[in-house]
């Protein structure tokens, strides 16, 4: 969750109708790290330009929005990026720019944990969600607010799954780990919870332009205008623990 989310949105938008496409820069998810090895790269994955962001012993790389220094909530913890204390955390903004990419990370959430992965950061607002969209990483059972794991915040959310009649919910439950894989790429950006895509969108595309006009996104004059930026984590709503934190620049 995010300041400005006690303006309720009134609105949650469905995701597009169109199915999953060929995407020029796609391939296969990179293989999970095996046990014994998180935080690590394989060989070839660092051929194929993945880097990590987080090294699994210290915040190197890591900072408060617009500080040089990181609050005590945020601790590096048996390999583990930890929000420790969300009451003294703040949003954790790491020092690399991105303009097409491609993230894969493990989270790990507390009971009605809220959480988030914010991406395409500028320091031209007052917070990181100002200038960067947001994917929303939360306890679905038991956090407050109702934009859920995976959803673009307040933009984008996954279909009704027909096997549930609910809205696909592909997380795990508290306390265990789920692997997110975010896509954002020139003509297609995409959100993976745990292998299952929930939807499909175009970057600044006139659908996307619609969607942020229609949110309270659409007063923030620099929300989404930046076509690369740094990526953020949420660390003021709830206690989280992240790992395997690893990015590749897409062409």
């Amino acid at each position: 969750m995010i300041p400005f989310r006690a303006l309720t949105t009134t609105l949650l938008l469905a995701v597009s109708a169109s199915g999953p496409c060929a995407f020029a820069q796609e391939k296969a998810p990179a293989a999970a790290s095996p046990a014994g090895a998180a935080n690590t790269l394989s060989d070839a994955e660092k051929a194929e330009g993945w880097q990590l962001l987080f090294n699994g012993t210290d915040l190197t790389g890591w900072s408060n929005f617009k500080k040089t220094t990181i609050r005590p909530g945020w601790q590096a913890k048996d390999g583990q990026l930890v929000c420790v204390n969300p009451k003294d955390a703040g949003d954790l903004v790491h020092a690399s720019t991105w303009g097409w990419f491609e993230l894969q990370l493990d989270y790990s959430i507390t009971e009605a944990g809220n959480s988030g992965i914010i991406y395409h950061v500028t320091d031209k607002g007052g917070a990181v969600w100002a200038t960067g969209p947001e994917v929303q990483l939360e306890d679905n059972e038991k956090a407050a607010d109702k934009q859920r794991c995976g959803w673009l915040y307040g933009l984008y959310q996954p279909p009704v799954d027909p096997k549930t009649n609910k809205i696909l919910d592909a997380t795990k439950p508290v306390g265990e780990w789920n692997h997110v894989r975010l896509v954002i790429g020139s003509d297609k950006c995409f959100h993976e919870i745990n292998g299952v895509r929930y939807f499909e969108y175009v970057f600044g595309s006139e659908d996307f332009k619609k969607r942020i006009a229609e949110s309270k996104f659409g007063s923030m004059p620099d929300f989404a205008k930046s076509g690369s930026g740094a990526i953020a984590l949420q660390g003021d709503h709830g206690s989280v623990s992240f790992r395997n934190i690893k990015i590749k620049a897409l062409k």
